[in-house]
């Protein structure tokens, strides 16, 4: 398992981030998924072939901007 921090733009409130986590979830290979209104990050708990369209994709279906992705 990877973790891999996403900095997203846009959220403005709790249910900005929770839709967030739920699409991220979604991804096949995707354990676990942390995001943060306040800091504006989300954590993802991965296996190793999950691209990093894929997260993208599923932040930009809730309506946010994916700005940047750290592996770790």
């Amino acid at each position: 398992m990877k973790k891999i921090k996403l900095k997203i733009e846009g959220m403005h409130c709790a249910s900005c981030a929770s839709n967030i986590e739920r699409s991220l979830k979604k991804i096949s290979g995707v354990k676990e998924a942390n995001v943060s209104l306040m800091t504006k990050k989300g954590i993802v708990e991965a296996e190793e072939n999950i691209s990093d369209e894929e997260l993208k994709k599923a932040v930009s279906r809730t309506g946010y901007k994916l700005l940047s992705i750290e592996r770790e």
